[in-house]
């Protein structure tokens, strides 16, 4: 996918800036939020966005804006770009469910796949701890869950399939038995040499996969146990058959294994809604890439779309708000190269005529914008200025050259939260933050 920042300028800068300061809304405490909210309505799905997955204020105000839609407007749940089984897991943590673990610190830190520190961390401690607190005395049906959209979790997938199968039907067991069998030899370096080996041997393991969804699909309605762990573990199927489509897509290059992967999420994210019923209502967070409509963006020159944008689609009628976010410097967690060791890094000021230079150009305070005020401006429609998107990968001598993507923002974007300078979050697993709770936890919420 092109990254380039293309342009030093936009055609006229002083008129973007002019319009940001006449229409943005001071964001000086979290009061000044209630435009979003009004924004919001009585919207069903409501995406909030990250320019970064590692950055604390990300965290906070998403859990801020999340807490007053679960109390205020009756949303059900959080789905994350995070794994189905870690993520289940904490679900059950916060729903009460979970006898082994009585503390959110214990099941987080449990997180193990890098980048750990999106999801094993303080901030989401937090948020887990008032998640708990809030479903107390709550009926089943009443209380705010937590789940994972993501597809990478093949084989943690195959094994809570297996621990499921082995106490609810054995003879189930063996089909899962062979898929596992089949995937095993691949299993060390996450899917790489299976992506490699399938060059050769194309679907080495979709049959297997495959078989192994329908047998579960074909035996739901005997499994008389918990009926969300039911879901599950239909779910943890569906990731198999839907890793083993992205791993075979990844070797082949282009943008097939992205939209493989907001595929499932966006088809997670439907089969969510419909176990919690008619008027169920979900809060998504993943980063800008995945919420903000990919057609705004020059991904879509590239053949890829993402789950913004599918939402926008299929549930249009039933109401949509993305909500993007961006800071102009700060710092960030993340590694120098996948699986490299998390650090704090800088985050230098963003790149001239980028959205986020923009932004700070029109003051140095926080900004709330909502789009319906911009859309009328035909430069800024028809401008794709670069937008700043950190990915857990991350270099700032080369922050120019790929980490800005061509964004129309009033098209991306239903509403955009900019906070001028951010800092890192706080991982569970970095010594000493993995040993000692940061000062200032639980955050001000």
């Amino acid at each position: 996918m092109r990254r380039q920042f293309t342009k030093d300028t936009i055609a006229n800068e002083s008129e973007a800036v002019s319009a940001i300061k006449q229409w943005a809304y001071p964001l000086q405490s979290k009061a000044d939020l209630q435009p979003l909210f009004d924004r919001v309505g009585d919207a069903r799905i409501v995406m909030l966005g990250e320019a970064s997955h590692g950055t604390h204020e990300y965290y906070t105000w998403r859990a801020h804006i999340s807490k007053r839609l679960i109390e205020e407007k009756g949303f059900n749940f959080i789905a994350v770009e995070g794994d189905w089984p870690d993520c289940y897991r904490l679900n059950r943590f916060v729903k009460d469910y979970d006898a082994a673990n009585k503390s959110a610190f214990k099941v987080l830190h449990a997180f193990n796949r890098w980048p750990t520190w999106m999801w094993a961390n303080w901030e989401i401690v937090a948020l887990a701890d008032w998640l708990k607190q809030h479903n107390t005395g709550l009926g089943a049906n009443k209380k705010a869950g937590f789940y994972g959209l993501d597809v990478y979790s093949l084989w943690e997938s195959m094994d809570s399939i297996m621990q499921y199968l082995k106490k609810t039907d054995p003879s189930a067991l063996k089909v899962a038995e062979e898929a596992y069998q089949c995937f095993e030899p691949y299993r060390k370096d996450e899917g790489s040499s299976y992506a490699r080996a399938s060059q050769f041997v194309p679907e080495i393991c979709e049959t297997e996969v495959v078989h192994l969804l329908k047998e579960i699909r074909q035996k739901l309605p005997t499994y008389n146990t918990d009926h969300e762990n039911v879901f599950s573990a239909e779910q943890n199927a569906l990731v198999t058959v839907n890793a083993e489509k992205y791993y075979r897509a990844m070797i082949k290059g282009g943008p097939h294994s992205w939209n493989v992967r907001d595929r499932h999420m966006a088809d997670t994210l439907e089969r969510l809604l419909q176990f919690h019923g008619d008027n169920s209502k979900i809060i998504v967070w993943a980063h800008n890439t995945h919420i903000g409509d990919a057609r705004a963006t020059d991904m879509a020159d590239e053949g890829m779309f993402n789950i913004g944008e599918l939402a926008r689609m299929q549930h249009h009628d039933k109401g949509v708000a993305l909500v993007g976010f961006g800071s102009y410097k700060g710092t960030v967690m993340a590694g120098h190269s996948w699986g490299a060791e998390m650090r704090v890094m800088q985050l230098p000021e963003a790149t001239k005529g980028s959205w986020e230079y923009l932004l700070h150009s029109a003051g140095k305070e926080n900004k709330l914008l909502l789009m319906d005020d911009f859309t009328n401006n035909d430069m800024l429609m028809e401008s794709h200025i670069g937008h700043r998107a950190v990915g857990v990968v991350y270099n700032s001598k080369y922050e120019e050259y790929g980490n800005y993507v061509p964004t129309i923002l009033p098209m991306r974007y239903d509403a955009f939260i900019y906070l001028d300078e951010t800092k890192a979050l706080h991982p569970l697993h970095i010594k000493p933050d993995g040993k000692q709770v940061p000062e200032t936890f639980p955050f001000g919420v």
